[in-house]
């Protein structure tokens, strides 16, 4: 049964962990993919007995797959969690027919997605053009499938139109900020209060914009590290940003990796994480399409970067 907004809501005040697709030989192993959800469903960490949510987007590397491969990925994730967690489905809105057949086929599946992450759009887009298009859109999907949204905000350029989103569709139940800390204190006095949610989305290093009123956030190093990241939201839940920038503090410098000279090594550092850790229970994989292993002096970078948050495996 799908999750009411408000019940949606409340569970994505969380980690909504983002887990690298593994490949191997140039396909996606799902094999591995599953033993990595198996390891983030056994380790929940997180206080109250909250679900573990899940999200399949832009670090897995959605943009390198087919529709019908991410149509089986999500399929297979959401099978094995059998409804015991939140999942989210990233869309990447180029071309916009396609995104939204991709939309419709999910939410036929026995475990379709509880909500959708609508990736930055790529090519020519003015900000009137792309609230005036997601509005339609959102009405579109809200009647056809009673899909729910959430907006990932990139350019800074939308910011105004992203809140607009929120308080004008009731399909846009959040808001992931993947710009700066700068955009969370006008992003959160401009969203309605029960409009939608506004979730921080650059990794775990959230303590600085869940002190400006974010709630909840995004991690890639979640399916190596569970107890690190779920640890920081019960510490930011409880307002224990002290705690929070604890634990922030230790993954700085794989953090510092990941989301270097554009995100460059936001999969392949996870990917090296993974392998350097010594971990039975999750899997990599051999690199993934345009993302390979990280080159070996970056790999002693990782190495030196985890070797003190292991125990956080």
């Amino acid at each position: 049964m799908p999750l009411q907004k408000e019940d949606l809501l409340a569970a994505l005040n969380s980690v909504t962990s983002i887990p690298v697709i593994p490949f191997r030989g140039g396909q996606i192993d799902y094999e591995a993919h599953a033993k990595n959800i198996n390891y983030l469903m056994a380790n929940n960490h997180l206080d109250g007995d909250r679900p573990r949510v899940i999200g399949i987007a832009g670090t897995s590397l959605i943009h390198h797959i087919s529709a019908d491969e991410q149509v089986r990925l999500l399929s297979s994730t959401g099978e094995q969690m059998g409804g015991r967690g939140v999942l989210m489905s990233g869309i990447a809105p180029n071309p916009v027919g396609d995104a939204e057949r991709l939309i419709e086929r999910e939410a036929a599946l026995e475990y379709p997605p509880d909500v959708y992450l609508v990736m930055p759009l790529t090519g020519v887009a003015s900000p009137e053009g792309i609230f005036a298009y997601y509005m339609d859109f959102a009405e579109r999907l809200g009647r056809s499938c009673g899909a729910k949204l959430l907006y990932y905000l990139r350019n800074q350029a939308e910011r105004e139109i992203a809140v607009r989103l929120m308080n004008e569709s009731e399909h846009f139940v959040g808001l992931k900020i993947g710009t700066t800390v700068d955009d969370v204190e006008p992003i959160v006095a401009g969203v309605e209060e029960g409009a939608a949610l506004v979730i921080w989305g650059v990794g775990d290093r959230s303590t600085g914009s869940a002190e400006r009123g974010t709630k909840g956030h995004t991690s890639g190093i979640n399916v190596a590290f569970a107890r690190a990241s779920d640890e920081i939201n019960n510490a930011q839940r409880r307002g224990d940003f002290a705690t929070s920038q604890q634990i922030e503090d230790k993954l700085a410098a794989l953090e510092g990796i990941r989301f270097r000279n554009g995100r460059m090594y936001n999969y392949s550092a996870v990917v090296e994480a993974m392998h350097l850790g010594g971990f039975s229970d999750v899997d990599g994989g051999e690199g993934g399409p345009f993302n390979p292993r990280v080159p070996a002096e970056v790999a002693e970078e990782v190495a030196a970067a985890i070797a003190d948050i292991v125990d956080y495996h």
